[in-house]
């Protein structure tokens, strides 16, 4: 007995693979949250290079919230940091932004190409 594909018989298309996909939810699923979004965007916005006691200050949040939300973005590999003395410097991670853009354009284009 054949198994039916679907409704169409189109041929298996997955294009992600299970590791690829678990890569971008953990991205997406990190910058879901609205804090975490506008903390990337704030790191993004000012170059990368931004103090751990500057991002507290624009969010009304206890210090160790803010460090958790940091590590989050950091798990997901939109983040990183460095220490200078006693600080730590934030910036992006382009190729995990990269990683983000590439994925959005692709469904961009896929869309654009379909008859």
């Amino acid at each position: 007995m054949a198994l039916q594909t679907g409704c169409c018989d189109l041929p298996p298309s997955l294009e992600l693979s299970d590791t690829e996909a678990t890569d971008l939810s953990a991205m997406f699923k990190a910058i879901a949250h609205p804090v975490r979004l506008q903390m990337v965007e704030l790191i993004s916005r000012l170059g990368g290079q931004i103090c751990v006691c500057d991002i507290e200050g624009q969010f009304d949040l206890s210090q160790p919230t803010i460090s958790h939300h940091l590590k989050i973005l950091r798990k997901a590999g939109l983040i990183d940091c460095e220490r200078r003395g006693q600080w730590l410097f934030y910036f992006t991670r382009r190729d995990g932004l990269h990683t983000l853009n590439q994925f959005l354009t692709g469904l961009i284009v896929a869309e654009e190409d379909m008859p």
